[in-house]
């Protein structure tokens, strides 16, 4: 494998989506000012808040004064108007709006710091290990801090289980109140595989940027953190991407709801159960070793009834060269129930043979 790109970064990770698989990473786990990164947990809040029913996109949202008065970037919202949350969204995630992001958390929560204890508590649920959150924008405060690593975690996220809003993140520009404003991600226009996410710049931050991008079947997510211009955590990213892209490939192996092996079982009302995996398994691995792939499936023992539609029966394990890529657990696929009175004594003396 060629080196991976040499980055004028503070920090950078690179990872599969699918499997999470890490191809490259520096100061992954360096505590760094997110800057307006941040809004990404923001908008997984909302987004999250839209799909559990408490709020919807159509709902009105009456800017407070301190939305109205945040500096830096702006949607441009007017104090004590009315303005929906589908507008909000758009304007926090494409127009990187402050002012829109504090209307939300306000909206949610009831108080911004309210909800900046929303986004550490949902930080942790996410496996977010370094990272704290002091307000919904990502403002400079003391004690405000994530990792690159964080926050390709967040990313995932927000691409999995939010999906219908995760189409906002590619949007190249939005008009709001006759002011027309451009997505700041200039990969959108470079790169037509990229779809996401988000950029951030202030002073003690440098300029960030959280990319993903989806070429055939394969999603990247680059996150690179503390570069000196635009142009430079533009062109680190694309280099990132193009390195992952070039020479990886990710292959899914197994669906859940696959019969991979049928074992027997005893003491059944069936002599055969069918099992597969409990989740789908993805690896990632440098291109043109697939064939060099090798999976074990390991039954815990002889399988006897009854045996429920779920259970846990085994392990499979995926390795390359002695390396174990993946794993995940064996389950039944339907359930097996106790035999009658004469099948159980058959099985009994066969037992006692085997």
């Amino acid at each position: 494998m060629p080196d991976v790109p040499s980055l004028e970064a503070d920090s950078f990770y690179l990872m599969d989506f699918d499997s999470g698989r890490v191809l490259a990473q520096k100061n992954a786990d360096k505590k760094v000012d997110p800057a307006s990164i941040t809004k990404l947990m923001t908008a997984y809040l909302v987004a999250k808040a839209i799909a559990d029913g408490d709020i919807s996109l159509s709902e009105m949202v009456t800017i407070s004064e301190k939305a109205w008065r945040m500096k830096g970037s702006k949607m441009f919202v007017e104090v004590g108007k009315d303005v929906s949350v589908d507008a909000l969204l758009k304007g926090m995630i494409i127009q990187s709006g402050n002012d829109a992001s504090v209307a939300l958390a306000e909206y949610i929560a009831g108080t911004e710091s309210a909800f900046a204890g929303y986004m550490n508590h949902q930080a942790k649920q996410l496996g977010m290990v370094n990272t704290q959150f002091k307000n919904a924008t990502g403002w400079p405060a003391e004690g405000h801090y994530s990792t690159a690593k964080d926050i390709a975690l967040l990313s995932m996220a927000i691409i999995r289980d939010h999906p219908s809003i995760y189409s906002y993140y590619k949007e190249r520009e939005y008009t709001f109140n006759g002011i027309r404003q451009y997505n700041r991600n200039r990969l959108l226009w470079r790169d037509e595989t990229v779809d996401g996410l988000k950029t951030g710049h202030t002073e003690a931050a440098g300029y960030c940027l959280v990319t993903s991008a989806k070429r055939d079947d394969m999603r990247l997510i680059s996150v690179v953190l503390g570069t000196k211009s635009d142009k430079a955590r533009t062109r680190h990213s694309q280099s990132l991407l193009n390195y992952g892209f070039r020479f990886y490939e990710t292959h899914k192996l197994y669906t859940v709801g696959e019969v991979l092996k049928t074992e027997r079982v005893w003491y059944g009302d069936q002599k055969q159960v069918s099992m597969g995996v409990s989740k789908d398994i993805h690896i990632t691995i440098p291109r043109g070793r697939y064939q060099s792939l090798n999976a074990a499936i390991v039954i815990d023992g002889e399988l006897s009834a009854p045996i429920k539609s779920g259970q846990l029966l085994g392990k499979v394990t995926v390795e390359l060269e002695g390396e174990q890529l993946a794993s995940g657990d064996i389950i039944a696929i339907h359930a097996v129930n106790k035999g009658g009175l004469l099948d159980r004594l058959m099985d009994s003396v066969k037992l006692m043979f085997k």
